[in-house]
């Protein structure tokens, strides 16, 4: 059984930063792509971003592209989600998911299969 804990979310100011982390754990981490979420109150989740299994590619949302980052040390089983430039609309519950698939990278919810509790990001104006 796949395992996601995120971590790092957090209060901070409009253009601020946050670093979010997913550890994995269940199966062998470097052999799948990975991706984060975000769901804000009253919305659907929506993506984010997602990384291929050797962390060469990523791929953003329109909306965070140039202020996100995302990356994975795949020797320490783990995905970060390097946040810069955030606005009040990041304000979210962020998860970290992982597909079953061995695709190069997925961008919609479904693909994934398993995913993390969240960690809430809250940016004040």
């Amino acid at each position: 059984q796949v395992q996601l804990v995120e971590s790092g979310g957090g209060l901070v100011q409009a253009g601020g930063s946050l670093r979010l982390s997913c550890a994995a754990s269940g199966r062998a981490f470097s052999s799948y792509a990975m991706g984060w979420f975000r769901q804000a109150p009253g919305k659907e989740r929506e993506f984010v971003a997602a990384i291929s299994w050797s962390g060469i590619s990523t791929y953003y949302a329109d909306s965070v592209k140039g202020r996100f980052t995302l990356s994975r040390d795949n020797a320490k089983n783990t995905m970060y989600l390097q946040m810069n430039s955030l606005k009040p609309e990041d304000t979210a519950v962020y998860y970290c998911a992982a597909p079953t698939g061995r695709g190069f990278y997925y961008r919609q919810e479904y693909e994934y299969d398993y995913w993390g509790q969240g960690t809430q990001v809250t940016v004040s104006s």
